[in-house]
């Protein structure tokens, strides 16, 4: 499964960004999907997670109510809202695909867990 993240940028704070991640070469209605992100010198954390069927997702606490995670299993993709963006969410975001039996389970917040992972995508913002 090759993935691409695209929709990144430079917004001012409190704009909204809407990050998009392609999936080709692969079964993709058969993964789960993350979001991580990675701001310079520091360790790649987890965003948010969304079950291979849309109808589960689960965000890190901090990003609850400022971001939102939904797929279109029929277009390969998955799609990360952000709104009220913050200096402090400027990282590089990553989409990654963990292979998952049941449709309604969650993939995990470690990124060793994933199978593939996209180049990743810059968001900056600015204060």
């Amino acid at each position: 499964v090759q993935l691409v993240e695209s929709g990144g940028g430079l917004v001012q704070t409190g704009g909204s960004l809407r990050l998009s991640c392609a999936a080709s070469g692969g079964t993709f209605s058969g993964y789960g999907i993350g979001w991580f992100r990675q701001a310079p010198g520091k360790e790649r954390e987890f965003v948010v997670g969304i079950s291979r069927n849309d109808r589960v997702t689960y965000y890190a606490d901090s990003l609850k109510g400022r971001f939102t995670v939904s797929r279109d299993n029929a277009e390969n993709t998955v799609y990360l809202q952000m709104n009220s963006l913050k200096p402090e969410d400027t990282a590089v975001y990553y989409c990654a695909a963990q292979a998952l039996r049941l449709a309604a389970a969650l993939p995990g917040t470690g990124s060793g867990l994933y199978d593939y992972w996209g180049h990743g995508t810059q968001v900056t913002v600015s204060s």
